[in-house]
């Protein structure tokens, strides 16, 4: 794998991802691994970039200690069971905020998600007007190619029903490419998130919201994954729209309980 070397790129400071460290769950990406970590760190030479396996079948594992083992800006944190997206996220979000990061990027190994737009993604972040970026397809300029229509029927309302049900602003609630600053996300209180896909991204923002991050969204063209099957599941979907409700049940119940007169 090549790269460009941070001390000769041109790019400098926060804007070649100084501080910045990329958390990238994989799960049978071995085709991927290789092109998209150079293709990040391509984007953010002076990005850490920690992949956090969950034991691939495949070897995505193997193949990332072998690049670990000969670029310093690559971290592997192995995990022995698949535990779900949200899992390997906190995992790895525990790991980077431990090591020291500034910024947190949350991405897809299998090429959803753009590296190039990373300097994007982490600008707002950079320039101090917010705590949360979100890497937004439905927001002006953003969009999704490669779908047919039931999977953007399913993305898409998602989004709007958990917009509405829980009350925030964001145009893009169930995608996974977002930009976080480590203080805002320190204070985001891992236990008790839901772990699954859609589930995940929708709470982690739902809890910024309400602990009064800024969060901006930037557009991205989001494209189906080049190879490998796609994750996603009926399951993860129902699972998503059951804890929306149970979030925002949840809240209202607390509210209740704080304005209840006491005896």
């Amino acid at each position: 794998m090549t790269h460009p070397d941070p001390r000769t790129s041109g790019a400098t400071g926060a804007a070649a991802g100084e501080g910045v460290w990329v958390v990238l769950p994989t799960y049978d990406e071995a085709e991927n691994i290789e092109p998209i970590a150079s293709a990040i760190l391509a984007a953010l030479p002076a990005a850490t970039l920690l992949v956090v396996d969950d034991d691939s079948p495949d070897g995505t594992g193997r193949l990332a200690d072998g690049l670990a083992a000969v670029d310093a800006r690559i971290q592997v944190r192995h995990r022995r069971l698949k535990q779900g997206l949200g899992r390997a996220y906190l995992d790895g979000f525990d790991v980077a905020l431990a090591g020291g990061a500034a910024t947190v990027v949350q991405m897809d190994a299998d090429f959803s998600h753009d590296p190039a737009v990373l300097p994007a993604l982490i600008a707002p972040i950079r320039d101090g007007t917010a705590d949360l970026v979100i890497g937004s397809r439905y927001t002006r300029g953003g969009g999704v190619v490669d779908w047919g229509l039931g999977r953007r029927f399913v993305s898409r309302g998602g989004s709007i029903f958990a917009r509405i049900v829980l009350g925030l602003g964001q145009n893009d609630l169930t995608g996974g490419f977002k930009a976080w600053r480590a203080e805002t996300l320190a204070a985001v209180p891992f236990e008790g998130v839901h772990a699954g896909g859609y589930v995940f991204q929708i709470e982690m923002t739902f809890r910024a919201d309400r602990a009064g991050a800024r969060i901006r969204e930037v557009p991205i063209t989001f494209r189906d994954r080049r190879v490998g099957q796609s994750k996603m599941s009926r399951r993860i979907v129902v699972e998503a729209l059951v804890v929306v409700v149970q979030l925002r049940a949840e809240e209202l119940l607390g509210r209740a309980r704080r304005t209840r007169p006491g005896p």
